[in-house]
């Protein structure tokens, strides 16, 4: 995946239509609640803007319903906070549309070294089913393109494929924050330093099946935490009380473990569990063997099993981690999460290279105020798994090679 980035072509007098992942949190007032993916996309927004390139952001937010404008999923707070975190040196203006008339306007207006910030993709229903008009209106905004949405590298829209296939002869690259998911998430699992860790948590074993497949080939230990943890031991034959169990996925989760056996790899289940009646009941939570008593569901991965494989992963040369192992929003169910997130804090302390996929995993770390420790932390929740299945990208084979 050796791909040009925006570092390889020059930008002055050009004007760049970048796609980024302003895909942010907003309160009931419109307000943003979490700017993180804007501030991911800073290096790659100030090296254009250095270089005298004029800016078009594009990018999409939330999911309205494609037939036109609505005001509670406009990009203007992400504009706007954007404008902040540039300062006085760099105008960054709006355009109430991405294509017509007023774009065209507002794209033409753009002077060097200054921002627009086009309104949401997905006001128009052309973005999701990738139409080709809508996708050379978008193209014919700029001289060069650049993707540094990694969160919807994924997905085949119009932003993402049909505009550099419309911009042909023109340069596409990669933006920083892409480069630097494509490094982490392709070369570390390929170029994997043993002992190789993956955590996988989460609600159901169907969403992580691909992943766990991909990895079983790769990796020397796979924990299994979360939800997906009781339909591993509902298929050894454990009570597994009101937890949460996939019963269609009882059978392929005992033909995975039986696939790690056969393989030499290991995959570790909770032996405990913090368990309670219902989420809420905080009085009642109590520590649970690795069976679950009726009317009790597990919540969290018990205090052995966190200090086992806190212990454990300590050791790793290499880390992956997608899903939180219990509610950790919710505490005293964050305490599994924390632990095996310090341990591989260790590691990571110890050399290895620790890589967090995005999403609930992203939001657990950062939640406990580890983030900055680990190697990487991905901006993508569904891109970094579907990294995890091995699968590739259309939108990145699309950028011009290195």
């Amino acid at each position: 995946m050796s791909k040009q980035s925006v570092k390889d072509i020059s930008h002055k007098d050009q004007k760049v239509l970048m796609r980024v992942d302003f895909n942010v949190p907003l309160d009931a007032k419109g307000q943003i609640i979490d700017d993180r993916r804007i501030r991911m996309a800073l290096p790659s927004i100030q090296h254009v803007l250095k270089e005298g390139g004029r800016l078009i952001l594009m990018s999409h937010l939330g999911r309205p319903s494609g037939n036109g404008p609505e005001s509670a999923y406009s990009l203007r707070p992400a504009a706007e906070r954007l404008d902040d975190l540039l300062g006085k040196d760099h105008d960054v203006q709006f355009s109430t549309d991405c294509i017509g008339p007023v774009a065209e306007e507002a794209v033409n207006a753009v002077e060097p070294g200054h921002v627009l910030v086009l309104e949401n993709l997905r006001f128009h229903s052309g973005e999701k089913s990738n139409d080709p008009a809508f996708a050379a209106a978008l193209a014919d905004h700029a001289d060069i393109y650049v993707n540094d949405a990694f969160g919807t590298a994924h997905r085949n829209h119009a932003s993402m494929v049909g505009v550099p296939e419309k911009m042909t002869g023109k340069p596409h690259v990669a933006g920083l924050l892409l480069m630097k998911e494509l490094e982490f998430l392709s070369s570390a699992i390929t170029e994997a330093k043993s002992p190789f860790f993956a955590v996988l948590g989460g609600a159901k074993v169907s969403d992580k099946l691909g992943a766990i497949q991909y990895l079983l080939d790769r990796v020397d230990v796979i924990l299994v935490g979360g939800a997906m943890a009781y339909t591993f031991l509902a298929s050894q034959g454990h009570v597994t009380g009101n937890s949460l169990v996939e019963k269609d996925m009882i059978e392929t989760a005992g033909e995975l473990l039986g696939r790690a056996k056969d393989s030499g790899k290991t995959i570790l289940l909770p032996e405990d569990h913090q368990c309670a009646k219902s989420l809420e009941d905080a009085e009642g939570v109590r520590i649970c063997e690795i069976g679950v008593p009726p009317d009790y569901m597990g919540l969290d991965i018990g205090p052995e099993t966190a200090k086992a494989w806190k212990s454990e992963i300590s050791k790793a040369k290499t880390v992956v981690w997608n899903g939180p192992l219990g509610v950790f929003e919710t505490p005293p169910f964050d305490q599994g999460s924390r632990e095996v997130a310090e341990g591989v804090v260790t590691a990571t302390r110890h050399h290895a290279v620790s890589i967090v996929g995005g999403g609930e995993t992203a939001a657990a770390v950062e939640s406990f105020g580890l983030a900055g420790r680990f190697s990487h932390v991905s901006t993508g929740g569904g891109a970094s798994l579907k990294m995890l299945e091995g699968v590739s990208f259309r939108s990145v084979e699309l950028l011009d090679d290195a």
